[in-house]
Parts: structure tokens; sequence; C-alpha cells
């Protein structure tokens, strides 16, 4: 299915943090600059007023999300389902953002919960912005099919700097030198431009 291009809004659009939990940290491929880009983003959103959700995939086993994402008092949903897109999950979504279309999303794994979620997000209409350097698997072979597997499916592939220039859309927004701080130093390597090399990704 694929998506109809349109601006991207703060208004009508959430950020979803998946399952960074503690147990993943040995395993997950540039784990510490995936966690290091998916909390310079969820910064951007605080500053910006956009609404964020987390998740943790069956945290007695897993642990808790890291300390190093800044998630502040926010409780979030646990699961056992691979997909966010549980019903107590949706039910927020739709609560938190009156006119919600729109989801951008970060986080573990690739292969697994981020592409459910993002499956099922897009098959229930709603436009997906999947940020592929804050998206990380245990295999970078998952991870690259992965990607080519929501880019077929319709979600836009797009890079932490790239969304938070949609989001803020003016230089001359009132918080543009707040949010400035996040995007003046390059971002993480997270091995995108050998995924790149791979024929069908490129």
């Amino acid at each position: 299915m694929a998506q109809c291009i349109a601006r991207l809004s703060r208004q009508t659009s959430l950020l979803l943090l998946c399952d960074m939990q503690e147990k993943f940290r040995p395993t997950i491929k540039y784990f510490p600059q995936i966690i290091e880009t998916s909390n310079k983003l969820l910064q951007v959103c605080k500053i910006l007023d956009v609404p964020y959700v987390v998740t943790e995939q069956y945290p007695k086993g897993l642990g808790r999300t890291v300390s190093e994402l800044d998630i502040g008092n926010t409780k979030p949903f646990e699961k056992t389902l691979f997909s966010m897109c549980t019903p107590d999950v949706v039910a927020h979504m739709k609560r938190r953002v009156k006119d919600f279309n729109t989801a951008i999303i970060c986080g573990i794994e690739a292969h697994a919960c981020v592409l459910q979620t993002s499956v099922d997000l897009l098959s229930q209409g709603y436009r997906v912005y999947v940020v592929v350097d804050a998206v990380s698997s245990r295999s970078l072979t998952d991870r690259m099919y992965a990607f080519d597997h929501m880019r077929q499916a319709g979600a836009f592939l797009t890079t932490f700097e790239s969304i938070v220039l949609q989001l803020t859309q003016d230089a001359g927004h009132p918080k543009f030198k707040q949010i400035q701080q996040y995007i003046k130093t390059s971002a993480a390597d997270t091995g995108l431009l050998a995924l790149k090399n791979i024929p069908n990704l490129s």
C-alpha cells in the first residue's frame, strides 16, 4: 500500500519508542548509537510538544528501558505481542493525539517488533516513518531485509536529522536554536552505508 506524499505535521504525529531494553545491549548491532540517536529525537519531540509512547517487550525477562533513553516519568507499556499495536497502546495513541495519522518509529528489533508495528499501522491507513539510524537488530542481514520489507509495504525510510527538520519546518521556528544543539554534530555511524551497497537496497 503506497503512502501519499504529505508534509509531516507535529499536530498529527506520535513518536513510538520500541523496546529499547537492557538485555538487548550486548547483542543489538550499533546499540549505543541507536539509543543515542533515539534519545536525541525524543528530546526534540519534547521541545516541539510531539507526544511519544514507550513499549517494553516482556520486561520480566528482557529488562527495563535503558537509562540513557530519557523518558522521564512516562510509564512504558508492557507487552508480549511483537507489534507495539496492542489494544492499550492503540487506544492511548488515539487519546493522546486527537487527529493522529502519522507514526515515527525508533527502536528494536527492526525485523520483529519494528516491522510488525509498521505493517499493523500501515494496514490501518496510518502514515509511517521509520528512522533508520535509530532502528537495528542483532543481525545486519535481518535489519537490511526488514528495511526493504517496510519500504515495500509503504513506510517512509528516513533519518534522524531529516525527521527533525521536517517536524521543525522553518529555521525561523522560535525553538529552532534550542533544537539545533541536537543536529549540529554528525549523526552516529550505524552501518547504513554498508547496507546501501547491497544491490536490492540501492
